[in-house]
């Protein structure tokens, strides 16, 4: 049966999938930079920890406002707008290190600032997948935009690898920042500018994509929902634990490796697993298995199974063995593109944005709790094994949740309109 096609949504999706990479890019700017930072402005693990910690407090406040304006009127302009502020300020940020003797406490601000900027992405993107995607297409259309934020890691651990041996960690976030700005000059010359500009990508009018205080209240009574969300937020925190972690571990842990080894490999191994994940995901619900089976199964994967890989590095391992083991980990953990990643179209597609920011939210400030700590328990133990048994530990508890009492049923409303196709 031929898919019925939206020619702006078509645009949209290259586009998003560009934007998806060079946002992480930006995100990842400081952790692969802050072995040399540290060294230049003499921090410890603890203000190391406290630097890559800001980001997820910003990125903490916008997810919800984020997700709730593209339910309203769609995120383009928000996301064009968003994106002009993050690339400046991450291309500002070797001035900013420089302005005085308050390094640390500029750093932090400039990350905290990046976090606020970035936090409306996904939820936008959650917001017009399940707007405009039927049920069985979601895992793969989110599986080609979580490649581009594996990508994106790869390509920053390349670039910033390559870049920091001939040109120092500042032209890191030169580079970054004007690929961004550039990003956003074309999106704003090809599909803002003029009559696009005009037809938000993802709107829909009428009551059937607005809740009441009242709905909300009933959603967030859900076992479903809040298993979700608890699932969701482990999933996050743990991997944003060791994108701002691993640099350090490898660097610390094999001195004399090759920096671009450890900084591409695994995100080279996560973007052909991400979009086997999604299609693995997608094919067994069309071939008739339930929805919910479908992301109780990826989400085992994605926080089971790796897990067990993470564990393998806390023993004594050699630097193939190490790369081996994180680039599977990393790789499975893509599946929850699959699982609990889209779950939230599942469950309530009217207000999947406003819903998945909810979600992200959580799941930035559990990111901060367990970066910051980790930070913390490398400098008072002067041992990776506790934070590597710490992430198996917060992911094998999410997944128990999520096990237990996940659904795929919607919860959200009694009457909705039919989703458009892409």
């Amino acid at each position: 049966m031929k898919r019925k096609t939206i020619p702006v949504a078509q645009k949209w999706i290259p586009v998003l999938f560009v934007g998806t990479c060079l946002l992480y890019c930006a995100r990842m700017a400081m952790p692969i930079c802050a072995v040399s930072m540290a060294a230049t402005f003499h921090w410890s693990k603890i203000d190391s920890g406290m630097v890559l910690g800001g980001f997820f407090w910003g990125y903490c406040f916008t997810q919800i406002l984020g997700g709730h304006a593209s339910d309203k009127v769609g995120g383009e302009c928000i996301l064009f707008i968003s994106t002009i502020l993050w690339a400046l300020i991450t291309a500002c940020t070797p001035l900013l290190a420089q302005l005085g003797s308050h390094t640390l406490a500029l750093m932090t601000v400039a990350r905290f600032l990046l976090g606020l900027l970035q936090g409306v992405f996904f939820p936008s993107l959650a917001s017009l997948c399940s707007q405009r995607v039927v049920e069985g297409e979601r895992g793969f259309l989110m599986s080609i935009m979580s490649s581009g934020s594996h990508l994106g890691t790869l390509l920053a651990g390349g670039m910033g690898s390559l870049l920091m041996d001939r040109y120092g960690w500042e032209s890191m976030f030169y580079g970054v920042g004007f690929l961004s700005g550039l990003w956003a000059l074309i999106v704003w010359l090809c599909l803002l500018k003029g009559d696009v500009a005009s037809k938000p990508l993802g709107t829909n009018s009428g009551s059937e994509w607005s809740l009441s205080k009242a709905h909300w209240l009933r959603l967030f009574k859900k076992p479903s929902v809040w298993a979700m969300v608890f699932a969701h937020m482990c999933m996050c925190s743990t991997s944003y634990t060791l994108l701002s972690w691993l640099p350090t571990y490898f660097k610390e842990s094999f001195p004399h490796a090759t920096s671009w080894v450890y900084n591409v490999t695994p995100w080279l191994a996560a973007i052909p697993s991400a979009l086997g994940g999604g299609y693995i995901s997608d094919f067994l619900i069309n071939r008739g298995y339930s929805v919910a089976s479908v992301r109780k199964l990826m989400q085992s994967i994605a926080m089971g199974v790796s897990s067990i890989f993470i564990m393998l590095l806390s023993g004594a391992v050699t630097f193939t063995s190490a790369v081996i083991f994180i680039s599977v980990a990393v790789g499975l953990s893509t599946f929850t593109s699959g699982g609990v990643s889209v779950n939230v179209q599942d469950l309530a597609p009217s207000c999947a944005g406003a819903l998945y920011g909810f979600m992200n939210m959580l799941g930035a400030f559990m990111g901060l709790v367990l970066v910051s700590s980790s930070g913390y328990l490398i400098e008072v133990t002067l041992s990776w094994a506790t934070v590597f048994s710490l992430i198996a530990l917060v992911n094998t508890t999410g997944l128990g949740i999520f096990l237990v009492f996940g659904g795929a049923r919607r919860v959200d409303l009694k009457h909705y309109s039919e989703v458009m196709v892409i």
